[in-house]
């Protein structure tokens, strides 16, 4: 697998990197730890090296997992990143951020256990705290580099603006933002923000949580949050966007790609600087997303297949209405 280096003064990690969230229960449902474990230990044996994840996944049981997986691997082979921040009461309902300097370090300190590691290599807040100015979560970070417990500072979902005040204070390795054929609305200010200030990108829903697979949760499932929560997935709208899928579906015939490994192939096509990662929750899907690194499309196809997925037929947002509303990306795109 080739590499990839995250901004100017970031780590270097293979081109794919591997999200761990859907490895633990509460987010799409119920999880298969067994089968989590197996595939975060196929994908550093194919040279994946970032794992990504969140102190708030399975309220700490995605960081343990993810322990248990990389028993044996070397550290020094694995790039971890963690976002912090996320408070959910035990029902597992979001209920706020936390960006607070002495929460940071609180976060910190539990991760490191639940990770069993010395150190966390890109640490980042998951979202804004509008009650803390993000000079003041970031000069807590930046503390926690000099102590030697974090390498490098991330961001996640957050504005061209307060991009640019966050790497005042203190170098940013990459942002982490949702990016894909359904959703583009970083390019506008956001892309060129960070490319101006040599901040890589770690794109997240690149399959636009499946949907861009054409494979749907079963309707059901009342604990996956894209059922519940997500109006791109909602009757009304999961129909028209459906048919954007099978346009792109007719372009994978073609050239022998499944509609997945066409819009993991696009957002790789955006640039160097950007590092798609896959949220595969299991082998099968792993081994299709690594698929993808084979496919060669040159200019005319990648125009084709955005043509296909246009972002003005795409039905709904990407988040419901309160979820949006807590973006800065959005608020400040």
């Amino acid at each position: 697998m080739q590499t990839a280096t995250l901004g100017r003064n970031g780590p270097t990690v293979g081109e794919l990197g591997l999200g761990c969230m859907g490895m633990s229960p509460g987010v799409y449902g119920s999880a298969d730890e067994v089968e989590g474990i197996a595939t975060i230990r196929a994908a550093t044996e194919a040279g994946i090296t970032l794992i990504d994840t969140g102190d708030f996944y399975g309220m700490g049981h995605n960081e343990m997992l993810i322990r248990r997986a990389l028993e044996g691997v070397p550290r020094s082979r694995v790039v971890i990143s963690v976002k912090f921040g996320g408070m959910r009461d035990p029902s597992g309902m979001f209920i706020g951020q936390d960006n607070r300097p002495l929460a940071v370090k609180n976060f910190l300190a539990y991760s490191l256990r639940r990770l069993g590691t010395d150190y966390i290599d890109i640490y980042r807040p998951s979202r804004i705290d509008t009650a803390v100015p993000i000079e003041d979560t970031i000069g807590a970070i930046a503390d926690m580099v000099r102590a030697g417990y974090v390498r490098h500072i991330g961001l996640s979902e957050l504005g061209a603006e307060t991009i640019k005040r966050a790497h005042r204070v203190h170098p940013i390795a990459d942002l982490q933002i949702e990016y894909s054929l359904m959703s583009r609305g970083i390019e506008k200010t956001i892309l060129p923000t960070i490319r101006q200030l040599g901040i890589g990108l770690t794109a997240y829903g690149v399959l636009s949580r499946g949907l861009l697979s054409g494979r749907l949760p079963p309707t059901g499932n009342k604990g996956d949050i894209r059922i519940v929560r997500m109006p791109r997935f909602q009757q009304g709208n999961v129909e028209q966007n459906l048919l954007l899928v099978e346009a792109l579906r007719q372009i994978g015939e073609e050239k022998g790609a499944t509609p997945a490994q066409l819009a993991i192939v696009w957002v790789r096509s955006r640039g160097t600087d950007i590092v798609p990662v896959i949220g595969a929750r299991r082998r099968d899907q792993l081994k299709e997303t690594l698929g993808a690194l084979a496919i060669n499309l040159d200019a005319a196809d990648l125009a084709r297949i955005e043509a296909a997925v246009s972002p003005n037929e795409i039905a709904g947002t990407r988040y419901d209405a309160p979820q949006m509303a807590h973006l800065d990306s959005e608020a400040h795109a």
